[in-house]
């Protein structure tokens, strides 16, 4: 069974690295979920191999990769403004935020993991993750004459 499985997040992950310029994950704490009711779900699921395949096929394949924190609120922040409610039970599905949204727990977080990973550059030692720059078209790389050019100053100080 166990082979079966890792076939299956081999194939899963290959097709999602594959469709997709970028993947972001919550990084869940698998021991934490191990110590609830989640747990043999958790386990069964291989939730840190799975993300394992994840980065690495990302890599692999010059996809962007990352990890959204933990303690990130992504089920209680409303993605239409922003409000982070109280804290939920498990069994709630869906809720409503005081700006009028009405959310899906599991599609808000998704909504809230998307938006933190694409804000987030850098991953858990501070290290930049952002890809590398890529030399522009040579039709896009055009410089104006006062780009070069500062027009702030520090107390009356040009800075150039």
């Amino acid at each position: 069974m166990a082979d079966t499985r890792r076939e299956w997040q081999h194939k899963l992950s290959t097709t999602i690295v594959r469709e997709n310029q970028a993947i972001y994950v919550e990084d869940l704490c698998v021991t934490g979920l191990g110590r609830t009711r989640l747990a043999k779900s958790v386990y069964d699921a291989g939730w840190a191999s799975f993300t394992g395949m994840l980065e690495y096929k990302a890599a692999r394949y010059g996809r962007t990769f990352a990890r959204v924190d933990r303690w990130f609120p992504s089920t209680r922040k409303c993605s239409a403004c922003g409000r982070i409610s109280e804290k939920m039970t498990l069994n709630v599905r869906s809720w409503d935020c005081p700006c009028g949204s009405h959310h899906d727990r599991d599609v808000n977080a998704a909504i809230n993991v998307l938006a933190a990973g694409q804000a987030d550059n850098s991953n858990d030692r501070g290290a930049h993750v952002r890809p590398a720059s890529v030399p522009a078209a040579r039709r896009e790389a055009v410089t104006h004459p006062d780009a070069a050019r500062s027009t702030r100053s520090v107390e009356g100080i040009s800075v150039l």
